[in-house]
């Protein structure tokens, strides 16, 4: 039994800001852990006194006591807790790689006492991974400092279920510098994807489905600082890297499956650019959706134009792109001036479009989102091999939007493009593995973009959700019934 160039100028300028400001508000740090933000010290001459941590390195949550001695008796200084604040770094349709900031918490005020000694505690934050220093200072004016070490943690949760069953992996503690923050999934020895925590400080978290026959199944954390995991880490530059190594138990329950496609489309896009002159309700949507555009300051009974702009082109022919714009609706002016469309959302590219109605001597300019959708599979269950398709509509032409990368049964298996074919992706498959279900996972990635290291283009971004550089885009997930090991 089967179960189952850019957009115009102003858009793209548009874009650009609203993405950078989200991504800002994304940024995390452990304030809520610690006190206030304070300014960096700085070093004047010689160091004073002495300053310990003990212990020196532990995950977060540990508690570390501080200890001082040769300062002057009687002084209010500031203990602090050195981190970063991460942004992505988008420029329009543009990657340009990932930025940390300087940052610093106050962790508590201490006072010498008449020996110059001091004893203060505090707990590790959730924060960035790896060495942080925590600084004595009396304003701006650093006296010493020492480092505590954030040790990574990984979990995952439930830890047995059967075929299809969500599996929370819950990181902490991921680095970020080079050769800290890249970290990737191994599951069953097949690479699944990356996992980042540019935006969430250090720490990722993400759902995959269990997959496999009845059994135990062997999930991996391991850095890849090009690309794919780095398998000899005690032997590398830097062999106090950790890896990780989860089981999950596979039963032999009826497997959980998927929402079917059109319940995992997107509630909420969380970006989007501003409305402009133009209300549009609702501001998003997915190719054949209904939408109203609608302006006010036209003469009565006056006809005015709705004209929609798109991009054609592609980024790999040598033959670009160009912006055109078309005419999609015409409507009257109501008594009060008013002017209204309400149309399908236009089978096109997803992201942003610019709008413009235009009548007599008067325009109004505005702006649509069309979403990432998919249809149902072709074909649900069939023997090994048999061929299926999944067919998508409104992927992206931007940097960090143009593919969706294919996971299957947690092994990456390729990407697909949607920018020259206008948003509309179909991708041929076969039907692969032993009798019962198994499952396809579609998510977003970052296709190109100017930074060196690390290298994660191309690659599934298991933390697409909480940490996705650019748009505000969802996975799908889909199954697949092999019903035999041979087709007929």
């Amino acid at each position: 039994m089967s179960v189952l160039s850019s957009l115009q100028t102003r858009l793209a300028a548009l874009a650009a800001a609203v993405l950078l400001a989200a991504s800002g508000a994304m940024a995390a740090g452990p304030a809520s852990e610690l006190g206030p933000e304070v300014g960096t010290a700085t070093l004047e001459g010689a160091y004073v006194g002495q300053l310990d941590l003990q212990p020196f390195r532990g995950a977060a949550g540990t508690a570390v006591t501080v200890t001082g001695s040769g300062f002057t008796p009687g002084e209010s200084l500031d203990l602090v807790w050195n981190t970063v604040r991460g942004s992505w770094l988008i420029d329009g349709i543009e990657y340009h790689g990932r930025d940390y900031a300087p940052v610093a918490y106050r962790i508590a005020g201490v006072t010498p006492d008449a020996d110059g000694s001091f004893s203060a505690t505090f707990e590790a934050p959730e924060d960035f991974g790896f060495w942080h220093d925590v600084t004595l200072q009396e304003g701006g004016r650093l006296l010493n400092q020492a480092a505590f070490r954030v040790e990574m943690q990984v979990s995952i949760s439930p830890e047995s279920g059967p075929a299809g069953s969500p599996v929370t992996v819950d990181v902490s503690g991921i680095g970020w510098r080079q050769m800290e923050n890249s970290w990737t999934l191994l599951y069953d020895n097949a690479f699944t994807g990356w996992m980042s925590s540019v935006t969430t400080g250090g720490h990722a978290r993400f759902v995959i489905p269990a997959t496999g026959q009845p059994g135990t199944h062997v999930l991996e954390v391991i850095h890849g600082d090009f690309t794919f995991p780095y398998r000899n880490m005690q032997q590398s530059p830097e062999p106090d890297r950790p890896t990780f190594t989860a089981t999950f138990e596979v039963t032999a329950d009826a497997p959980v499956l998927p929402p079917a496609p059109e319940a995992q489309s997107q509630a909420v896009v969380a970006r989007l650019p501003a409305p402009g002159d133009i209300t549009v309700e609702p501001a998003f949507g997915q190719v054949g959706q209904p939408f109203t555009a609608s302006a006010d300051g036209f003469a009565p009974g006056a006809t005015a134009t709705l004209y929609w702009s798109t991009v054609t082109g592609n980024r790999v022919s040598g033959s670009g792109w160009e912006t055109s714009e078309r005419e999609i609706a015409q409507a009257v002016a109501d008594a009060q001036g008013r002017v209204s469309f309400t149309l399908a959302t236009p089978d096109d590219l997803g992201g942003a479009h610019d709008l413009r109605i235009a009548g007599a001597d008067v325009g109004r300019t505005g702006s649509y989102w069309i979403a990432p959708s998919a249809l149902p599979l072709d074909v649900t269950s069939g023997p090994a091999g048999t061929p299926f398709e999944i067919h998508l509509k409104g992927v992206g032409w931007s940097e960090t939007a143009n593919i969706c990368t294919i996971v299957y049964d947690n092994g990456y298996i390729g990407y697909a493009c949607g920018f020259n074919s206008q948003g509309d992706v179909v991708i041929p498959m076969h039907a692969t593995g032993a009798p019962g279900v198994h499952f396809i996972d579609l998510y977003p990635a970052i296709y190109k973009g100017t930074e060196t290291r690390p290298l994660n283009f191309r690659l599934p971004q298991l933390t697409y959700a909480e940490d996705h550089p650019g748009e505000d885009l969802p996975a799908f997930r889909f199954a697949f019934e092999v019903t035999g090991p041979d087709r007929e």
